[in-house]
C-alpha cells in the first residue's frame, strides 16, 4: 500500500484520505460525519471521508473530541468485526483512534477520535 493521498475541499469542508484509488468499495457510515470505504473481499481500507471536517477536528477545552460509532449498530456482527480490525490497523489507525466508553459493567460503546491529519498533503 502506497502513501495515502489527502484532499481537502474547503467549499464543502470535506477531507478525503484515499488508500487504494480506483478500488471497488463498500461504504460504512461510522458516524453521521465519518464514512469508511472498505474492500470487503480483501478486508482492506479504500478511503475515509470526513464531512464537516473543521468541526470534527476542533479541540475542546478538555482535549480531542470523540464520537460514538453510531453507524455500526446497523451492520452485521461479522462486518462490524471486520471494521474494528481495519480501524485498529495502519493505515486507518494513523488517522482514527478507536477506543471505548464504558456506560456500565455490561454496556460498552465504541468511540472514535481523529488523529492530527496533515491537511497540506495531497
Amino acid at each position: 500500500m502506497s502513501k495515502p493521498s489527502i484532499k481537502y475541499d474547503e467549499a464543502s469542508d470535506t477531507l478525503t484520505v484515499c488508500f487504494e484509488p480506483g478500488s471497488s468499495a463498500t461504504g460504512i457510515e461510522l458516524t453521521d460525519h465519518i464514512l469508511l470505504r472498505i474492500n470487503q473481499q480483501q478486508r482492506k481500507p479504500v478511503s475515509i471521508v470526513f464531512f464537516e471536517y473543521s468541526v470534527l477536528a476542533q479541540k475542546t477545552e478538555m482535549g480531542t473530541r470523540s464520537f460514538p460509532l453510531s453507524g455500526l449498530s446497523h451492520i452485521s456482527s461479522d462486518l462490524r468485526e471486520m471494521v474494528f480490525d481495519i480501524l485498529l490497523t495502519p493505515p486507518v489507525s494513523d488517522f482514527l483512534q478507536l477506543s471505548a466508553y464504558t456506560v456500565s459493567r455490561v454496556e460498552t460503546l465504541p468511540i472514535i477520535s481523529l488523529q492530527p491529519i496533515p491537511v497540506g498533503m495531497s
